[in-house]
């Protein structure tokens, strides 16, 4: 668990198990609550509960609400075609490892700033999941695996490029407005 912090809140395990599933859970319904609202408005949230997770219980359940999520998702029918699923799961898998990373980097050089750091996890987190996104999606997944017609790859190829680095980086914003809140109730929950 990476808290950007030297006292991260303790879990145990079925604690830890628990809270993947309602992180999971607040996802999945984040993402359909918010869906006619549209993609500037889903994509914070699901990027900002992505963070948090990986924030609050670690690289495990954080990388298992990353993946997981997006096939609970479309089970659910409110995610992406299948073919374009492995993709998602990966854009979201490198937010989070990129956050995990650099919450391993505190303390060092310039990252003793905390603040200075999540900035530089927010700005690299955001880019490297565009990257894998639009490399993934717009790159590979439509021109080759989807074969869709004109109008509608268009439609899909542009949903998985620029608007992808906004909403992470708008998400990864949202994320460093409520971390610190949620760090003083985990130092509070361990103290007391």
């Amino acid at each position: 668990m990476i808290h950007f912090d030297k006292n991260p809140m303790k879990l145990s395990g079925v604690l830890r198990l628990t809270m993947t599933a309602i992180f999971i859970a607040l996802l999945i319904a984040a993402q359909a609550a918010a869906a006619p609202l549209g993609q500037f408005v889903v994509g914070p949230l699901v990027n900002l509960i992505l963070i948090v997770a990986m924030m609050t219980c670690g690289p495990a359940p954080g990388l298992t609400v990353a993946l997981l999520s997006n096939v609970f998702a479309k089970l659910l029918g409110i995610g992406p075609l299948w073919t374009i699923v492995p993709f998602v799961m990966a854009g979201n898998a490198a937010l989070v490892l990129v956050w995990y990373a650099a919450g391993k980097m505190q303390g060092k050089g310039l990252f003793s700033s905390k603040h200075i750091l999540r900035a530089a996890a927010l700005v690299l987190a955001a880019a490297c999941k565009f990257a894998v996104l639009y490399i993934g999606v717009a790159k590979i997944a439509v021109p080759l695996l989807l074969r869709l017609p004109e109008p509608q790859a268009s439609v899909i190829s542009n949903m998985f490029s620029l608007p992808q680095l906004f909403t992470a980086l708008m998400g990864g914003a949202l994320a460093m407005a409520v971390l610190p809140a949620i760090e003083r109730v985990g130092k509070g929950r361990a103290m007391g």
